[in-house]
């Protein structure tokens, strides 16, 4: 499972829709464009889990739509994704940045650990890069935006570093 799932069910934990409305709301709220071939396959992979229903919604002069809402397993889906940010996935940005911006969905240790997975997955592409600036020193532009990206993922790390004491702080959010 994906980010884009995670979207997904966020969404319909704040409320039902059907899937052209909340393909929209995903895009307006995210700027990630969700494309049909994404979205309902992800929709019927949930229904057939019981983490989502759909109920037919009848449309004066036309045909009846489907409307998706979640279900308390979905809600524990949505949660199991969101609390669980494996190595392999701590490098990606979106991965990373899905979860972090639910951490109100989050126990403080659960925000935590997901900090730690990215710090160590920067940690790991920090040394990676460092490496490689070895490699570029004859080679002017290598070096540039290898340097930047150093950079950018030491900026990164202290950011992390400064999420620190809200992840242990701040409290589970209602809605």
């Amino acid at each position: 499972m994906s980010s884009i799932d995670i979207i997904i069910l966020r969404h319909l934990r704040r409320q039902p829709a059907h899937g052209y409305e909340l393909r929209k709301r995903v895009e307006e709220t995210t700027g990630v464009v969700l494309h049909n071939n994404s979205l309902y396959p992800a929709l019927k992979r949930f229904e057939e889990s019981g983490a989502v229903v759909r109920r037919s919604e009848e449309q004066e002069g036309r045909p009846p739509r489907n409307v998706y809402s979640i279900t308390p397993v979905g809600l524990e889906l949505l949660h199991d994704l969101l609390a669980a940010l494996p190595p392999e996935m701590a490098g990606d940005e979106l991965e990373f940045l899905t979860r972090l911006g639910q951490f109100s969905l989050l126990e403080p240790y659960e925000r935590l650990a997901i900090l730690d997975a990215r710090d160590q997955a920067l940690e790991a592409r920090n040394h990676h890069l460092t490496a490689l600036l070895d490699h570029a020193k004859y080679d002017l532009w290598n070096r540039e935006v290898t340097a930047e990206l150093i950079r950018r993922c030491s900026a990164e790390r202290e950011w992390l570093a400064g999420l620190r004491d809200a992840a242990s702080t701040a409290p589970l959010s209602k809605d």
